[in-house]
């Protein structure tokens, strides 16, 4: 963990949790804008960034939601906390804020891959194509190395992902347990905290059909998009920004 920007007497707390395959650096711009009056704190899951890569734990969202309260806790951060979580990170961050309501205040969720739960259909749909397309991922660790690598090189992601034959493991044990076995879609129908989504226009994993319906379903929750991709740049920081104004008021 890293208390990256802490201001005098700050009016606002914001806990950070970056996507699979990236660390805490992924919100560096972000924080860089934010008023001076907020403190910013950014965490590495496990398996990520500088955090250590256990082989023998389960990377679903409930551990890394334990292991990130274990760092506030050891780090004296407590109160009600606005949380931004991308990608896998915004999964994580639902499952903070339903284990720990008292310490969240507000989640902002950015590029959420918020899946509904796999069972028999008659038709595909993109929720079952985006599984099979992670499944393959997972069966050929070696090529998704290479590929990501090729990504890096043509600026197609973020400067601090970062996937290599040392941590592929922790990446491949991640996808499957937090995101192609997720449940984050029942759980976040349960929360009742102010929350909202920033989706990319143009983002190649995320579902739309799923996210609107809980926006009407639920009035907690609202919904904002950008054109954008999945990662948090360029056009989605302000956007990111934007929220996170709108949480102190």
């Amino acid at each position: 963990m890293s208390v990256v920007k802490k201001g005098r007497r700050p009016r606002q707390t914001i806990l950070f949790i970056h996507g699979i395959g990236n660390s805490g650096l992924a919100w560096s711009e972000v924080i860089r804008q934010l008023p001076d009056d907020t403190r910013a704190i950014t965490v590495d899951l496990l398996g990520f960034g500088q955090s250590r890569r256990p082989s023998w734990v389960a990377y679903d969202v409930a551990t890394q939601a334990r292991a990130v309260l274990r760092t506030c806790l050891r780090y004296g951060v407590t109160g009600d906390m606005v949380i931004v979580g991308h990608s896998m990170g915004a999964l994580v961050a639902i499952e903070f804020a339903r284990r720990y309501p008292l310490l969240a205040r507000s989640l902002i969720l950015c590029s959420p891959p918020l899946y509904r739960q796999e069972h028999r259909r008659l038709l595909p749909n993109s929720e079952a194509a985006l599984r099979r397309l992670y499944r393959a991922a997972h069966q050929s660790p070696e090529q998704f190395v290479k590929l990501s690598s090729l990504a890096m090189k043509y600026d197609l992601i973020n400067t601090s992902f970062n996937v290599t034959d040392e941590n592929v493991d922790s990446y491949m044990n991640a996808l499957e347990a937090a995101i192609i076995n997720q449940s984050s879609l029942q759980d976040i129908r349960k929360l009742t905290l102010p929350i909202h989504i920033i989706r990319g226009s143009l983002d190649p994993v995320l579902v739309s059909k799923p996210i609107k319906q809980l926006a009407k379903d639920q009035p907690n929750v609202t919904v904002s998009t950008v054109a954008a991709g999945h990662e948090v740049r360029g056009r989605f920081i302000p956007k990111v920004i934007e929220a996170i104004a709108a949480m102190r008021q």
